[in-house]
């Protein structure tokens, strides 16, 4: 029950936290929108499951994948599991980055087309409120909160 209540446990105060949280989930869920079902002109789960196994990776990492961005978009914006979803979110998005070749496209976002490919602010934006929520919890107005009072 200890670990529960860890696991739970949040300034249930902070502002800064539920700003975060909103931010990160909104920002990733179109994203996982598009590889669950298709919105915004994504592949859904079938076409991303391929592309996935175009890359080398199985479809059991692919499936993660898109469960980390879509449930863990939710999970993040309703402050359910925070720590969990920030974390594979984390994970998401620092395989894509290192394995999707970002890395080696330097430092800016490709605004103008004039590099290769994206590079790695927008994944630094991302692992920082991942890691923040993994940090500090939910923050004010959340399930994680809720839980955790009933625990009490």
């Amino acid at each position: 029950m200890n670990a529960i209540k860890r696991f739970l446990a949040t300034d249930t105060q902070s502002w800064s936290l539920l700003i975060a949280r909103l931010a990160l989930g909104v920002v990733i869920l179109p994203h996982g929108m598009q590889k669950a079902l298709g919105s915004f002109g994504g592949y859904g789960i079938t076409g991303t499951l391929g592309f996935f196994e175009s890359l080398g990776l199985p479809v059991f990492i692919g499936f993660l994948g898109i469960l980390a961005e879509f449930v863990g978009a939710i999970g993040v914006i309703l402050g359910a599991g925070t720590r969990f979803m920030a974390f594979s979110i984390f994970l998401m998005m620092s395989g894509a980055m290192i394995m999707g070749g970002h890395i080696n496209n330097g430092f800016f976002m490709n605004w103008y087309g004039a590099q290769p490919g994206e590079g790695i602010e927008y994944f630094i934006l991302v692992l920082g409120l991942a890691l923040s929520l993994i940090v500090g919890g939910s923050g004010k107005f959340s399930v994680d909160n809720l839980i955790s009072r009933k625990l009490k």
